[in-house]
C-alpha cells in the first residue's frame, strides 16, 4: 500500500514508519522544513514538506494515498488554542484534503486516552464511555476524534486511542528516567494510581490492523497491557533497569502542583520547556488513567502482548546509549 505518516519523526511515528517499511509498503512522512529525522535514517521513504495547518501543502501530501496515518500533533502547548489549532483544527485540513482527492483513502487516527479522560480505580474506560477529557491535550484529542468521525460518510476512517506509550526513544516518561537515575523516586500522597502503559510495538501493531481491516472502520479502540502499574511500580522497574536504589521523597499533591506552576512560569519567561509541568502534574494526580483493550481483542483479535517492563528495560539502555541519561 502507499501510505503516508503525519508526525513520522517523532517517537511513535519513526517507530510506525520502520514497522511500514519492513513490511514492503510505500511510505510517505509529511515533514515541516527543518524537522529533526534521525528517527528515520536508513530508512526508505518519499520525503514530503508540509504541515497539517498549512491546507495547501496537505493537499499535495494525500494526493495518491491509499492510507493516511495521522499521528502528528503536539502535547505541550501555552493555551487551549495552541492544542486546538494542530490537533483538531490540523486534523479538520487533513479530512478536507483526503475528501478533495475524490478516492476515498482511509484515515486512521492516532487519538489518546486522555480524550476519553481519567478513569476510575476500580473500572477501565471502555469506548463506549462518553469523552470526558480533563484537560486542553484531552480535548483537542477528542475534538479530533469527533472531526474524523464526522466524516465518515465520505471517508473510511478509525481511531486509535493509546493510553502512556513506553519505549526506546520516548520523552513523555524520561523526566522519571532522570529523578530515578539521580536517586529519587517519588512517592504521591492520595494515591495508589493505577495507569494503562503500552508498548510502542503493540501500538505499532494495531495501527497497522486498522490501516487494513474493514471490521475496524467507523471504531474507535484503546489498546493497552491488561495489567496496569502505578507510578511506584513504575518508578521501581525503571530503577531496576538502572541498577540504582533510589530514595523515596514523599510529595503531596499541592507540593507537586505547585513545583508544576512556578515550572511553567518558567517556561513561559524563558522559552525553554522544563520536563515538569502543570498538564504532566494533574495527569499524575488523577485516580487512575487505565482502558480497556476487551474491544480490540473482540473484534480484530488483538491483544497488547508485550509485558511493559520489558519496553522499560530497553528503554533504559537506549537513553543511556544516546546520552539521554
Amino acid at each position: 500500500m502507499n501510505i503516508l505518516v503525519t508526525g513520522a519523526n517523532g517517537f511513535l511515528g519513526s517507530w510506525l514508519v520502520r514497522a511500514l517499511v519492513a513490511r514492503g509498503h510505500q511510505v510517505a512522512c509529511l515533514l515541516r522544513p527543518g524537522s529533526d529525522v534521525s528517527g528515520l535514517i536508513g530508512l526508505g521513504y518519499e520525503r514530503v514538506e508540509g504541515d497539517v495547518t498549512d491546507a495547501s501543502s496537505l493537499f499535495r501530501a494525500v494526493e495518491g494515498r491509499d492510507v493516511v496515518i495521522h499521528s502528528a500533533g503536539i502535547r505541550r502547548a501555552a493555551t487551549r488554542e495552541d492544542f486546538m489549532r494542530v490537533n483538531a483544527e490540523g486534523t479538520r485540513l487533513l479530512c478536507e484534503a483526503l475528501v478533495a482527492t475524490g478516492t476515498r483513502p482511509r484515515l486512521v487516527l492516532v487519538g489518546s486516552l486522555g480524550a476519553s479522560g481519567p478513569s476510575t480505580p476500580g473500572r477501565p474506560r471502555v469506548e463506549e464511555d462518553p469523552l470526558q477529557p480533563a484537560e486542553w491535550y484531552g480535548e483537542s484529542k477528542a475534538e479530533a476524534e469527533r472531526i474524523v468521525f464526522s466524516y465518515a460518510d465520505r471517508l473510511p476512517v478509525t481511531v486509535a486511542r493509546p493510553p502512556r506509550i513506553v519505549g526506546p526513544g520516548d520523552h513523555e516518561n524520561l523526566i522519571l528516567f532522570k529523578l530515578v537515575s539521580r536517586g529519587l523516586r517519588l512517592e504521591l500522597g492520595g494515591g495508589p494510581r493505577p495507569l494503562t502503559l503500552v508498548d510502542v510495538e503493540d501500538v505499532v501493531d494495531l495501527l497497522l490492523l486498522l490501516a487494513e481491516r474493514d471490521e475496524a472502520l467507523g471504531q474507535a479502540f484503546f489498546v493497552g497491557h491488561p495489567q496496569p502499574l502505578t507510578l511506584e511500580e513504575l518508578q521501581d522497574l525503571v530503577a531496576e533497569a538502572l541498577g540504582v536504589q533510589p530514595r523515596t521523597v514523599h510529595l503531596p499533591p499541592a507540593v507537586l502542583t505547585a513545583l508544576a506552576t512556578v515550572a511553567d512560569g518558567v517556561t513561559r519567561v524563558t522559552g525553554r520547556r522544563l520536563p515538569l509541568n502543570r498538564k504532566f502534574a494533574r495527569q499524575l494526580l488523577v485516580p487512575a488513567w487505565t482502558c480497556s483493550s476487551a474491544k480490540a481483542e473482540r473484534l480484530l483479535g488483538f491483544r497488547a502482548t508485550r509485558d511493559p517492563a520489558d519496553a522499560i528495560r530497553r528503554s533504559a539502555r537506549w537513553y543511556k546509549e544516546h546520552g539521554w541519561l
